[in-house]
């Protein structure tokens, strides 16, 4: 091989190693965080129309103790791509743009008693680029991609080979707008089991109203990730907005409104942006921020930051805290009974304390007290704020809000058949100072519920049921009322079926209410109580219905058949099927036209007794010394007196049938 051939191989070798050392410099997990905003600079014309020009922002933070030197080097330039129509799917121009300024990020500790404050650099980088846009129907999007992730981020899957964009939408004219922007640089470490107060909160130059929510972070373009680490932002995929890139993928127990273990739990102030709790894990975290810009009541842009937060123990020798009793953001009450609030302190590490119970222009409403009590002037929400270990040198603070609305109640009435199978109307009569109630939970104490003011519901079975009442009014007052509701356990009953003998008389005996109608009337003395008496003076058969009313008012109707014979006799069946099944169960002789039973009593085949009776209305259930007797045949004995009084004896057999 000669001298130039090896020369331009070891060249090429060379170039090989130093572009596979780039490549992997370029992966390294040093990109921790990100956000794009734009200003609109006015307009201008070019070549006859009027073009609107706005700068944009693309802001990076790198980790310059773990990140890659290399891989922060490659960050520069960073390629940006504009795009424009429905779905923002045409390509409209693509640029290499340098970063304009580089600055240090403050650590974010300033509490002089954390005694193992861990070693951090962060960096901000931004990159500036400047737009001349011409009028469309559609507006802008600025997009910019970077893979790859830490791999050690505990909240979503596949970290090291999941990247990051992110994007800014530019409305359409006659929309001139510029994004809010984040006042606060991000924390860059959070104490373990140490409540968290951040201020995430933005400004925004045209006065716009914002909001505040945890939102989902999303992935760089999968065709490219990870095989081109710094891709150029392609187009999004054909779906609707705002879905313009993948999201990464939260592991279970992790989404991205609850990114971080916490108790309390890691939620952010919807209103003034103020994220707290207190993290209970140890472990990075990828949050994202979204601030909604309202301008007349319509939500007209929507900022994204997305950022690490690593939580790390802390020595930490003075903890202020006190706790959170309610779900609204870094709320320790919110009082709807009184306006006097009872103060928990769980602080550590104190020996002295001062509270400020927040009154504005009440320069008294203090305590020194450890755990004080405050009657607050008027209703409201105040900002009480606790210091430990005020003027020395370790001391802490904390504040949370208390809301104070009194008075609230809840309340509710019902009425309606309490029947099973009828409607009840539930009305709520829940009381509140402030209005409108606007939440409501109703549990009906049999599984089911509904969020309905005022529900109408229907039990199919007979019970009693505590039904609880949950109502909650716009300053998020919250109170239960449970009451009980009787559904009737209502069963008309008109009778057994019987047989008498002509010329005698039968008294009725209906049940299940207080009001009962008879028909048709023949025969009975009255139809209008539960009892009438029967006379037959010949020979039919008779069926009687009896209409009931109960005291809850449920109606119902029950139907008695009366058999009348010429003369009396006994009906003994032949054979009986003790299964359980409740047919042919019992056996037990019908007596029609009988004064009394002296003994019903049955034998088995060996002259054992296995049944006694002295009455007719219980009968034999197949079973001795209780356990089932034996399939086969058994003899019955009958002594009885007939209605004139004189006495008579029968006896037969029967067939037990299993």
């Amino acid at each position: 091989m000669n001298a130039r051939l090896v020369l331009f191989l070891s060249k090429v070798f060379s170039l090989f190693v130093l572009f596979s050392f780039c490549s992997q410099e370029m992966k390294a997990s040093h990109i921790v965080g990100g956000e794009m905003t734009y200003q609109h600079l006015g307009d201008t014309v070019i070549r006859g129309v009027i073009c609107q020009k706005y700068q944009v922002n693309l802001s990076i933070y790198e980790d310059c103790i773990t990140g890659s030197p290399g891989a922060i080097l490659q960050d520069n330039p960073a390629f940006l791509a504009l795009y424009m129509g429905p779905g923002f799917d045409s390509l409209v121009q693509e640029d290499s743009v340098g970063f304009s300024s580089a600055q240090s990020v403050p650590t974010g500790f300033s509490n002089a008693c954390v005694t193992n404050i861990p070693k951090t650099c962060l960096i901000k980088k931004t990159f500036t680029k400047i737009y001349f846009l011409p009028p469309n129907v559609t507006g802008y999007l600025v997009s910019y991609q970077r893979c790859c992730r830490n791999p050690d981020i505990g909240n979503i899957a596949n970290a090291s080979s999941t990247g990051s964009t992110f994007f800014c939408i530019i409305p359409p004219p006659p929309l001139l707008n510029n994004s809010a922007v984040f006042k606060y640089f991000p924390p860059q470490i959070i104490c373990l089991d140490n409540p968290l107060f951040y201020d995430h909160s933005a400004t925004d130059t045209d006065g716009d109203s914002l909001s505040y929510e945890f939102c989902t972070s999303v992935n760089c373009c999968t065709a490219c990730c990870p095989n081109n680490v710094k891709p150029w932002p392609p187009g999004p995929p054909d779906v609707a907005a705002p879905t313009y890139y993948d999201a990464v993928q939260y592991l279970s127990g992790f989404t991205s409104a609850d990114p971080i273990n916490g108790y309390p739990v890691i939620q952010i102030d919807p209103v003034t942006g103020m994220i707290t709790g207190t993290p209970n894990t140890v472990g990075r975290y990828l949050v994202t921020v979204c601030c909604h810009e309202w301008r007349d009541g319509i939500m007209i842009n929507t900022i994204k930051r997305e950022f690490q937060f690593v939580v790390t123990p802390c020595t930490k020798v003075v903890v202020a805290d006190m706790p959170q009793f309610s779900t609204d953001p870094n709320t320790y009450i919110v009082d709807c009974a009184d306006y006097t609030v009872n103060f928990q302190n769980t602080s550590k590490g104190g020996f002295s304390y001062h509270w400020d119970f927040g009154v504005p222009g009440a320069p008294q409403d203090t305590s020194d007290q450890f755990e004080p009590t405050f009657t607050y002037p008027d209703t409201g929400t105040f900002t009480v704020k606790l210091v430990v270990n005020p003027h020395s040198t370790c001391p802490d603070s904390i504040f949370r809000f208390v809301k104070v609305y009194p008075k609230f109640r809840a309340n509710y009435s019902d009425s309606g058949a309490q029947c099973p199978g009828s409607p009840v109307y539930f009305k709520d009569l829940s009381s509140s100072t402030l209005k409108p109630i606007t939440y409501w939970k109703w549990y009906f104490g049999d599984g089911d519920s509904s969020f309905a003011e005022n529900p109408v519901y229907t039990y199919k079975t007979p019970g009693i049921y505590n039904v609880a009442l949950i109502s909650e009014n716009i300053r998020s007052c919250i109170d239960t009322f449970v009451s009980q509701v009787v559904i009737d356990n209502f069963v008309p009953f008109a009778g057994d079926d019987t047989a008498i003998v002509k010329g005698e008389s039968i008294l009725f005996n209906a049940t299940g209410g207080v009001k009962f109608t008879w028909s048709p009337p023949a025969n009975l003395s009255d139809t209008s109580i539960y009892n009438p008496t029967g006379y037959f003076p010949d020979t039919g058969h008779f069926t009687y219905y009896v209409h009931v009313v109960s005291a809850y008012g449920c109606t119902g109707l029950d139907s008695v058949k009366v058999d009348v014979v010429n003369q009396a006799a006994f009906v003994v069946p032949s054979a009986f099927t003790p299964n359980g099944d409740g047919k042919n169960d019992i056996f037990r002789p019908l007596a029609v036209g009988y004064k009394n039973l002296n003994y019903f009593r049955i034998f088995n085949r060996w002259g054992q007794e296995v049944y006694y009776s002295a009455t007719l209305e219980v009968g034999w259930d197949g079973t001795y010394k209780n356990k089932d007797a034996e399939m086969g045949t058994y003899f019955w004995e009958i002594s009885f007196n007939d209605r004139f009084g004189k006495k008579g004896f029968m006896k037969g057999d029967v067939t037990l049938i299993r």
